[in-house]
Formats: C-alpha cells, sequence, structure tokens
C-alpha cells in the first residue's frame, strides 16, 4: 500500500491505494476542508486557530496512515506553506501530527504532479493538452501531450486568496468581480505565448474549482457538457443577481465551496478569455494522483529526480567522469561511517553527482555557485526540503566548515559531509584509482580514518590536503583522526 497526502490551501486530502503490477487500486480516500489560505494574518503569518485546524486534521490523517512505512507515505504541501511567513516553525508541528515528514513543493513541482495525475485519469491520445488546475492559493497551467509534459508554470492566485482579496465580505458586485478577473487576466498575461489556444488542441480542469463549476453548470442546464463559455455568462448572470456568496443558490454547488466560488469563478474566467477557450473538460485525476504514480516510480527505476541530476549535468556541463568516480568514493566512505541508511546515501550520491554544477559559472568558489543553483532551480522530482540538503552538501564539499551556521542537525549529515570532502580530495588528480583504504569510523565527534602509510607518502598532495583537513574539523569542534 502506498499513499499520498495533499496538503492545499483550501483542503487537506489523503489518498490511499494498493499497487499490483504497476497498476493503482484505490483503498480509501480523506477530506477535509481547512481553508488553511484563508487563515493567515495581516503579516502573512499563520494564525494559532488555523495551525489548530490544520493539526487536529493531519493528527486525524497521521491515526490512518499508522503502520506504513514512512518509504511508501509521501505527504507535499502547497501554495500556503510556500509563502506562510512562519511556515517554517508550523511544519515540524504538522510534521508530528501526521507521523511523516511534509515536503513543502515549488509551484512548478505542483503543475508537473498534476499533469501526471491528470494524464493517468485521461484516455491515450496524441492532442495536446492544456492542464489547469485552480487551486485554493495557486494556479497551474501544464501542457502535454500523453505523458509528456511540454510547459508547467504556477500562478500564485487560487479560489480561496481571490475570494479573501476581492469578495472579503462575501458581497458580489459587476465591479468587484470584474475588479478579479481583471487581476487575473493581468497574472496570466505573460504566460499568454506559450499557453494560447495554438499550443494545444483540448483542455482539461483538475482539482475543486474546475469540478465544481462543472457540476453547477450541468446541474443546472448551462452547459451540456464540462465548461464552456456560455455556460460561464450563464454562471456570471446568476451570481450577480445573488448579490451575495450566501444567497447563491445552485444546483451542485457545496457548502465548502460556496465561500470561494466568486474567486474561482474569476480565475476561470481569466483563463477562458486570455488562453481563448471555448471548452474545458474535467478529470479527477490531480496532484494526490500524481503523488501516488510518482511514488510508485520512485520505488522503480522510474524516480523523476534521476532525470533531473542528469539534465542538470548536461545543463552545467558536468565531467560525468569525475561526478561518477567522487559520488563512488563517498557513498563506500558514508557506508564505512553510517550503515543501513539508504535514503541518505541516495541523497549523497545525488549531492556528488552535482557538486561541481557551479564550474559553469566561475572556477572560484564554485560549490557556493553549485549551492545556490541546487537551492533555487526548478528541478523536478524535488521537495524544497530534498533541495536545501543537496545544498547545504555540496556548500560543505570544500573550504570552511562554519559556514554550516548549525544547520547540520545530526551525525549521519555530518558523516555525509566528511564523506563528500574526502572523496573530493582524494579524486583531485581526476583520474581512477585505488583508494587503500583501511579503516573508518565514526563516534560522536570524532571520524577517524587509516590509510595505508607507503601510499600516503607517495601522495604529498593528499597529505597535506588531509592536514588542512583536519584543521577545518578542528575549527567547528569536531575532530578528524588520519592514521597512517
Amino acid at each position: 500500500m502506498i499513499a499520498a497526502v495533499d496538503l492545499g490551501s483550501n483542503s487537506f486530502r489523503l489518498q490511499i491505494a494498493r499497487v499490483v503490477e504497476g497498476a493503482l487500486f484505490p483503498l480509501d480516500s480523506l477530506k477535509e476542508t481547512v481553508r488553511l489560505g484563508a487563515g493567515m494574518d495581516a503579516h502573512g503569518a499563520l494564525t494559532p486557530e488555523a495551525q489548530q485546524q490544520a493539526i487536529e486534521a493531519l493528527a486525524r490523517f497521521g491515526e490512518r496512515l499508522r503502520g506504513l512505512p514512512v518509504a511508501c507515505v509521501r505527504a507535499v504541501a502547497t501554495n500556503t506553506f510556500r509563502v506562510a511567513k512562519n511556515a517554517a516553525t508550523f511544519l515540524p508541528q504538522a510534521e508530528a501530527a501526521l507521523g511523516f515528514p511534509i515536503e513543502v513543493i515549488a509551484g512548478r513541482e505542483e503543475a508537473r504532479l498534476i499533469y501526471i495525475g491528470a494524464a493517468h485519469s485521461l484516455p491515450a491520445t496524441r492532442d495536446k493538452r492544456l492542464v489547469v488546475d485552480i487551486g485554493g492559493g495557486s494556479t497551474e497551467l501544464i501542457t502535454g501531450s500523453h505523458f509528456r509534459i511540454f510547459r508547467t508554470e504556477s500562478v500564485p492566485m487560487g479560489c480561496v486568496s481571490w475570494s479573501l482579496r476581492f469578495f472579503p465580505d462575501g458581497v458580489i458586485t459587476a465591479e468587484r468581480l470584474a475588479e478579479a478577473e481583471l487581476a487575473a487576466r493581468g497574472m496570466l498575461l505573460s504566460l499568454v505565448p506559450d499557453f494560447n489556444h495554438e499550443q494545444w488542441q483540448r483542455a482539461v480542469g483538475t482539482s475543486g474549482t474546475a469540478r465544481s463549476i462543472a457540476d453547477i453548470l450541468e446541474l443546472n442546464d448551462f452547459s451540456a457538457l464540462g465548461i464552456t463559455r456560455e455556460g460561464m455568462d450563464k454562471l456570471r448572470v446568476h451570481i450577480l443577481a445573488a448579490g451575495h456568496v450566501d444567497k447563491v443558490q445552485l444546483n451542485g454547488l457545496r457548502s465548502d465551496r460556496r465561500p470561494v466560488l466568486p474567486g474561482g469563478f474569476a480565475i476561470m474566467m481569466a483563463v477562458f478569455d486570455m488562453l481563448r477557450v471555448e471548452r474545458m473538460g474535467v478529470t479527477f485525476g490531480a496532484l494526490r494522483d500524481g503523488v501516488l504514480y510518482d511514488l510508485v516510480g520512485r520505488q522503480s527505476e522510474h524516480d523523476i529526480r534521476h532525470r533531473s541530476v542528469e539534465q542538470f549535468q548536461r545543463r552545467y556541463h558536468v565531467d560525468p567522469y569525475q561526478a561518477e568516480r567522487v559520488a563512488l568514493l563517498a557513498g563506500k566512505l558514508f557506508g564505512r561511517f553510517v550503515a543501513d541508511d539508504a535514503v541518505s546515501a541516495h541523497r549523497l550520491n545525488m549531492a556528488a553527482a552535482l557538486h561541481e554544477v557551479g564550474r559553469s559559472i566561475a572556477h572560484a568558489s564554485y560549490h557556493k555557485h553549485s549551492a545556490y543553483i541546487l537551492l533555487h532551480a526548478d528541478m523536478p522530482g524535488f521537495s524544497k526540503r530534498e533541495q536545501a540538503l543537496l545544498a547545504r552538501l555540496v556548500l560543505a564539499h570544500r573550504g570552511g566548515l562554519g559556514k554550516l551556521n548549525d544547520e547540520v542537525v545530526d551525525l549521519i549529515e555530518w558523516s555525509a559531509i566528511m564523506a563528500l570532502r574526502l572523496a573530493a580530495i582524494f579524486c583531485r588528480s581526476r583520474s581512477d584509482l585505488e583508494l587503500p583504504l583501511l579503516r573508518c569510523e565514526v563516534t560522536s565527534k570524532q571520524f577517524l580514518v587509516e590509510l595505508d602509510p607507503v601510499w600516503l607518502e607517495a601522495n604529498p598532495l593528499t597529505a597535506y590536503a588531509l592536514i588542512e583537513e583536519v584543521n577545518a574539523w578542528q575549527n567547528i569542534g569536531m575532530k578528524l583522526v588520519v592514521v597512517s
């Protein structure tokens, strides 16, 4: 069994499925309308009330997930966790309530996962698709064909944020609605060249806003099938006639969608106008489905993160032979320091593969450029936390260690840093070598490395570099002992 947790700005969702020969069979699902995006104060921080409501929902999810291995559960958090000022302090509490790590994913990573979920729920076709997902705090746009993705974008506007901004008291007027649509069109303006109607043949909506609007249009005879421009025009008339969200009476309008209807409608109307959409189908596959399929891929040879690493190596002209040398040796050293930690070993391997991406910018301080790229670039398959961990390993692989500013939290990460630093020293000649490593140990504050004295005497540059390395660790209160 595997499980996906989608922590959106409007609702939290849990989906559990069984994997049978690569196919997913849904077993259970839960939904909590938390509306976290509406729980931020004037300073952009989550209020204590919003945090408490979220924690209670996550605790209920945690009970259902109890007993599942960590490797079989993936929880992703979207726009509100990306923008909330106090998200970093709230995240540990949320993880404790859920009982599993939570990944705050970038907008484009969210878009990629959305498309994967949508593609698996749609018939196979060669048509180019435009997939639109209007969430609580952001809107994702993706073009692709079948399982191939052409373009992904994320725009920071959603049904919750737009409803709060333009209809804070629930009052709906023609002026407010026009202003909301105009602002949404402005957010989409720069995306028109890549997402206009010439770039796709079929438009598809996913998630709550699209499904809610489609249900309303069909159940009130505003549209025969899906979302149409004519149906949207009829819905506009009805919304304006009501004048307030509490007075909107429509078949198919659920109580949890009512407060965010005007904001979601304005964004959808802007999408229709700017991208010249006339009809949009709707699919049930969305972010959590994409997370499940991506999780299946991570447990097989189809981990998208490996493809991202390879693409970054090509993009930044990394020497693949040197990267492999360093990765193999770092992995060997780490295995001596830490036993049976496949997750950390895998992360170290990816960091080693990318530790020289900054050389394409400048040779001097290239490790700083490498870390900056890994921290800030869009890396499909990686969460923000994973990118931060990779960046920290790469930043630490050379130079002083004081720059880590107490960010390293445990001996496992220190062991990974030590392994990568030593591997970079030993592989400095950029040629294959047989390292005569006799012993490798670690205690709470001391690393011990024993080498063949004959080999060390024959390699004076490496011997000198190891002396400097001993001093670097001593400067932060840790000890490296090199025995020969």
